[in-house]
């Protein structure tokens, strides 16, 4: 009998590892034939889509796997923002491309509000050329309608939607989770942090008076900055514009166009009139040659001009900032720090630019990557250029730089710290049935249990000497009395356009602009090249972690949603233990 049991376990055993190498070979083989990009030949009379038919992202993916949908087996294609923005830039000048057609309608992202503001921004430069630009849509929401704004004529589906009701900001509160789980969290916030909301969903079951304020401030100032952008391309008031999602007035098609948010409610099939209106030749079929922006991205290569000329690098901190080494959708302290110290020692390098987009993370890890940054910036000009997030960790990483610059909608400061533990003694004998005793050699050798005032005291200190560290670093790297620091400080959360107000940053604008600073900061004129640092995952390793992400992402999506959603908010929580510099805010365009 007990052989039997052996002989079939270990039957078992052998079929469960064939399937799950044999699952592993087909995401395997799938990655690397999504990575081989099929010839693509763009006609002499080509409208350039953007369709979203691609996930336009901040930094380049290095992920053979990235955007491969376990369900479909699909691989969606990524973008980088540098890549849209050399995408369009050729095609001004590409005689084949006639214009712009903004159909946003493949499902496809873009990760952050800064980054629709800089896709946005790239497309109004296109203008420049003198080529046309014309979106159509069934249904707008108001960040694709932002984007849209930008186009010369903006179309919409007679029975379509477009959204237009203002922003909101919401938050998570988790503590009633924990309450139901037995956990207790242990909150260390400086008192002058009040703003550091990022801790209060483990404690609070809604915002602070503080928080509110502030989220009340983040959603106005980004809102004005959208409200603006649409005022100035169509010509509508922001008294206006404000006035009409006040009143929800467009809810159907014939008041968006009735108030001139649109130009025209035809059908997808009614557009081809309005390309022949703008001179655009049909093919033999009597067809438009449409080629997606992902597909022309394939034409336009890495800057190869110039090859032998000086240097401006682009380094990427993109994601979470955590202790150690590491490549994947976090920032590694340790790996961050030699990758500059790379950069530093290269000569044909002249310039940098960090490019930031991070709500923060480790302390020690932030301070790890801000040495490095002192030591580049002592030997080469260094630009930060922030994306949709540079706060917390991200701006402490920051602050070093000659010239820092934000977008408009950049979410940035947040200055400050917390430390947070979690107590689980009573989640693991309510729940699950674990009691733990132990014997110690001093009284406080322990910290699983209550705490007591001197440990509370000790974990004080540190949460208190990481602010002062925080707040002497920005009043040196920004030139800021030390007054002025801890006045905007406090934990609080800016736009990059009221940071620009109070010194927390040098200009507004994208990477392009932060690229151009560079290039001046080391005299370069014209003639460099601009060359991007990046860490492709490799070996087996680099296999199992993003199928590990792919099967969480499956669970996340089956009838076990709702718990591995729980699970995540403990997880999240367990990742915020110990002293971290973390943002509190995220405001999306919906």
């Amino acid at each position: 009998m007990n052989f039997l049991k052996t002989f079939l376990a270990g039957v078992l055993a052998f079929v469960a590892g064939s399937f799950l190498l044999f699952f592993l070979w087909i995401i395997i083989l799938l990655g690397i034939a999504g990575s081989m990009e099929e010839p693509v030949s763009v006609a002499s009379s080509s409208i350039l889509k953007i369709d979203l038919s691609e996930t336009i992202t901040d930094a380049p993916s290095t992920d053979p796997l990235g955007g491969l949908d376990i369900y479909s087996m699909q691989k969606q294609k990524q973008l980088s923002l540098l890549q849209v923005i050399r995408t369009l830039e050729a095609a001004q000048s590409d005689d084949r491309i006639k214009g712009l057609y903004l159909r946003m309608n493949k499902g496809g992202t873009i990760a952050g509000t800064a980054l629709i503001e800089e896709l946005r921004k790239a497309i109004v430069n296109f203008k420049q050329s003198g080529k046309f630009v014309v979106a159509y849509n069934e249904v707008y929401s108001q960040g694709s309608y932002y984007l849209a704004s930008a186009a010369d004529k903006i179309y919409l589906q007679p029975e379509g939607a477009l959204s237009w009701t203002g922003l909101s900001a919401n938050v998570m509160f988790y503590k009633g989770l924990l309450d139901k789980l037995d956990l207790r969290a242990e909150i260390f916030r400086p008192t002058a942090c009040k703003y550091k909301s990022a801790v209060e969903p483990y404690f609070l079951d809604k915002m602070s008076s503080a928080n509110r304020d502030q989220q009340q401030q983040l959603v106005n100032s980004v809102w004005k900055t959208i409200v603006n952008a649409i005022s100035e391309s169509r010509n509508i008031t922001p008294e206006k514009l404000n006035r009409l999602a006040d009143k929800l007035d467009v809810a159907l098609p014939e008041e968006a166009l009735k108030y001139g948010l649109v130009d025209s409610l035809i059908y997808e099939d009614q557009m081809k009139g309005i390309f022949a209106d703008l001179g655009v030749e049909t093919n033999e079929e009597g067809d438009y040659d449409y080629i997606s922006l992902g597909s022309y991205a394939t034409q336009v290569g890495a800057d190869l001009k110039n090859i032998t000329a000086d240097q401006v690098a682009i380094v990427y901190a993109d994601g979470a900032i955590v202790d150690g080494e590491g490549v994947g959708k976090e920032i590694y302290g340790n790996t961050l720090a030699a990758k500059l110290a790379k950069v530093r020692g290269e000569k044909k390098i002249k310039a940098v630019v960090l490019r930031v987009n991070s709500p923060g993370g480790s302390a020690l890890a932030s301070d790890v990557i801000w040495r490095e940054m002192e030591l580049l910036k002592a030997e080469k000009p260094i630009v930060v250029s922030m994306g949709s997030y540079a706060a917390s960790g991200g701006y402490y990483i920051s602050c070093p730089a000659d010239v820092i610059v934000a977008d408009k909608t950049t979410l940035t400061g947040s200055i400050g710290v917390f430390g947070m533990m979690l107590d689980s003694r009573a989640a693991l004998k309510n729940k699950l049935g674990i009691t733990i005793d132990q014997v110690t050699t001093n009284a406080n050798a322990d910290f699983f249990g209550p705490l007591t005032p001197a440990q509370r005291a000790m974990i004080m200190r540190g949460v208190d000497k990481v602010y002062t560290t925080f707040t002497s670093l920005v009043s040196k790297g920004r030139n800021l009395p030390i007054e002025k620091v801890l006045d905007i400080a406090e934990g609080r959360v800016w736009t990059g356009e009221e940071a620009l107000g109070i010194g927390l940053v040098d200009m507004c604008g994208g990477l392009k602009e932060a690229i151009a600073v560079a290039a001046d900061k080391a005299e370069l004129g014209d003639n460099f090249r601009v060359v991007e640092q990046l860490d492709t995952p490799s070996g087996l390793a680099a296999i199992l972690s993003s199928l590990n992400v792919r099967i969480g992402e499956m669970f996340t999506r089956s009838q076990l949603g709702l718990m591995m959603q729980d699970y995540n908010r403990v997880r999240e929580a367990l990742g915020r233990q110990g002293v971290v510099m973390y943002s509190p805010c995220k405001v999306d365009l919906q």
